[in-house]
């Protein structure tokens, strides 16, 4: 039984990933019922990337709704020149379109001096929904969480180097395995897993601080 148990989940696998190019083909082709099933399908994992990626400030003048919106707007542009070469890979894509809009986003509020540090929501998203997904993709048990408890996690996250952050989201948050992170920091795959590790070492440990109210750990790598 053990050898055909191995095919069949085997074939299983197969099967799933032929699934997922199929979808982004029809998708790519302009299939209406394949790009809903599409943006349903990863709509969260970049609306909870862009909720923790953004930083408060510019939270403070968009809403996570409207970032997640023009992001699709530009992936559903570029979708029919894309060549589907795996579920890590795709999913890096879709990461790299949710960074190049924070980046444009950055220099349209830098430039001319815009005053971005007036904020109302204190890095809120204002989508109690993008909240709570945000939440669920860094939780082991996958479930939402307080709003107050994300909070805390994201001012933690915040006070981690630049690439430390970015190891942890392209992780926990995009789900990509070490070898696709490492290609997409430009490091080897022992330098991000430590990254990765410091990262929610440090944390968990400031979760754990008298100043801290929650004691919980943070998720494992």
């Amino acid at each position: 039984m053990g050898p055909w148990l191995c095919l069949a989940c085997r074939d299983s696998i197969v099967g799933v990933k032929q699934q997922a190019q199929e979808l982004v083909d029809r998708a790519s082709r302009g299939d209406p019922e394949a790009i809903t099933e599409l943006l349903e399908r990863y709509l969260p994992m970049i609306g909870a990337y862009l909720r923790l990626k953004a930083g408060r400030k510019i939270l403070a003048q968009e809403s996570v709704s409207d970032l997640v919106q023009s992001v699709c707007r530009d992936v559903l542009e570029d979708l029919p020149g894309f060549e589907y070469r795996g579920e890590a890979q795709f999913r890096s894509w879709l990461i790299r379109h949710a960074w190049s809009k924070l980046c444009t986003r950055w220099k349209y509020w830098k430039r001319d001096k815009r005053d971005i540090s007036r904020e109302r929501g204190q890095g809120a998203s204002n989508d109690p929904g993008i909240d709570e997904q945000a939440a669920s993709f860094l939780t082991p048990s996958r479930e939402a969480v307080a709003r107050e408890e994300l909070h805390r996690f994201e001012m933690a996250l915040d006070e981690l180097p630049a690439p430390m952050k970015e190891a942890i989201l392209l992780r926990r948050v995009a789900e990509l395995p070490y070898p696709e992170i490492a290609q997409a920091m430009d490091r080897s795959e022992g330098a991000v897993r430590n990254l990765v590790y410091r990262g929610l070492a440090k944390i968990a440990l400031d979760g754990e601080s008298p100043a801290g109210s929650s004691k919980k750990r943070a998720p494992g790598a």
